[in-house]
């Protein structure tokens, strides 16, 4: 059983920085990807971003940033902890949500990789707080 833990949200002020974290647990991703979605009260989940790699066959990291995010976010992973970041600059209060990683072994096309249904495992979840 995959298991999914995030860390590193908190408050910050607009303009600010704040790095979270997905590390994954239970469950080998030779290849697949992991994503970030966010949500607030009242609103559908929103695809953050997304970034898949391989070890099978061509070998590949690559990243996809909702255009909400795509300048001010960024996305790594270190495949030795089984971990993905997304690193957050410039927020802002309309960043306030609550975080969730989600992952699949799949290899989604990048319609795919945004929409939340696709994944088979969720985190549960870390609010980030962001004032003006």
């Amino acid at each position: 059983q995959v298991h999914l833990v995030e860390s590193g949200g908190g408050w910050a002020q607009a303009g600010g920085s704040l790095r979270l974290s997905c590390a994954a647990s239970g469950g080998a991703f030779s290849s697949g990807m992991m994503g970030w979605f966010r949500q607030t009260p009242g609103k559908e989940r929103e695809f953050v971003g997304v970034l898949g790699w391989s070890r099978g066959g061509p070998s590949y990291t690559t990243a996809i940033l909702a255009d909400a995010v795509l300048d001010r976010f960024t996305m790594s992973r270190d495949s030795a902890k089984n971990t993905v970041n997304l690193q957050m600059h410039g927020l802002q209060p309309e960043d306030t949500a609550v975080y969730y990683c989600a992952a699949t072994n799949s290899r989604l096309p990048v319609s795919g990789a945004r929409l939340g249904r696709n994944y088979d495992h969720w985190g549960q979840g870390t609010q980030v707080t962001v004032s003006s």
